[in-house]
């Protein structure tokens, strides 16, 4: 008992102070190194608070483009609860059930952390697990229909990924890397304007386009658990491709869905977004070729560094379905 209260507790103070570091990071002059070294820290805490940004800022994004969320007390009380819904639910459940079938291959990359390290028994992570899809599917119900829908598709997908038999960690990195992108980017980008009653073509088109961007980010986070995927027989794309062809792989998929989503905001008529969105691109070039110097070592700054301005083009895509209506 006194290991699972360091252990929850540990995990608490993380999520407290990840939400500071991702917050800092999203301005333009933040120390990467220094914020990439604390979000990394956190990866190693129970239920990895750090990965449950990418999941929420979507929720946040799926609202901003329904065009019905407004700065009124009951409007922003919604966004809240897609984020807890996104975030310490389902992005939770999923990190607590990636970590239990993933200890033999933490062991050797990780095995600080506390499901590789037993300082929680299987009965308790089962219990969390159980717990968090239930709170998370009985909140999604409470939000809506096709949040509870959308909801069960990333409970599925986090199974998927991560469970016997699927495992598709395991068995295919280019599967694994969509099932884990769609579920933190699409489907909640998706249910953010699920909560508020108005999903348009644009949101599902840019949902999918910055889905798939975000696969090369996945294969990026791969990058950390090379050695031990490569021992125990996991087809992640770094063992799969070696680590040049990996990011080679990454850079292509991060690249051309932007491009693509910055082509269709466009399209659109909506000139001043995707001009935006062309900037925002831009700045992330210099920060690959210094990635491909060392891609290992240099993955987590790159992350720290390169994900705010992906993810603001983001945002700025979401205000163009708002504004543009399509």
């Amino acid at each position: 008992m006194g290991k699972s209260r360091v252990v929850f507790g540990d995990s608490a103070r993380s999520a407290v102070e990840t939400a500071g570091q991702f917050g800092a990071m999203m301005l333009p002059f933040a120390d990467r190194t220094t914020g990439a070294a604390r979000i990394n820290a956190s990866l190693k805490t129970f239920a990895k608070p750090g990965t449950w940004f990418a999941p929420m800022w979507a929720m946040i994004v799926g609202c901003v483009a329904s065009g019905n969320a407004h700065w009124q007390f009951g409007s922003i009380g919604r966004v809240v609860l897609g984020m807890i819904l996104a975030g310490p639910l389902l992005c939770a459940f999923s990190q607590v059930s990636n970590d239990w079938f993933d200890r033999d291959v933490d062991r050797i990359n990780e095995p600080e952390r506390p499901t590789a390290a037993n300082a929680l028994a299987p009965a308790t992570v089962l219990a969390i697990s159980l717990g968090l899809a239930a709170a998370a599917l009985g909140l999604a119900w409470a939000l809506g229909i096709t949040v509870f829908y959308l909801a069960l598709g990333g409970l599925a997908l986090a199974l998927a990924y991560s469970a016997p038999p699927l495992r598709l960690k395991a068995r295919n990195g280019w599967l694994a890397n969509a099932a884990c992108a769609f579920a933190y980017e699409g489907l909640a980008w998706i249910a953010g304007a699920a909560i508020f009653g108005h999903v348009t073509t644009g949101t599902i088109v840019l949902a999918t386009l910055y889905s798939l961007g975000s696969h090369g980010l996945m294969t990026l986070n791969d990058f950390k658990s090379y050695e031990g995927d490569k021992r125990l027989g996991l087809r992640s794309l770094p063992v799969l491709l070696g680590l040049d062809g990996a990011l080679k792989a990454a850079f292509a998929f991060i690249d051309v869905f932007q491009v693509l989503a910055i082509a269709y905001v466009l399209a659109n008529r909506m000139y001043l977004a995707g001009g935006i969105m062309t900037v925002l691109f831009v700045i992330q070039l210099p920060m690959q070729r210094k990635l491909g110097t060392d891609p290992k070592g240099l993955a987590p700054w790159y992350c720290a560094s390169a994900i705010p301005p992906f993810v603001w083009g983001m945002l700025v895509s979401a205000l163009a379905i708002r504004s543009g209506g399509f």
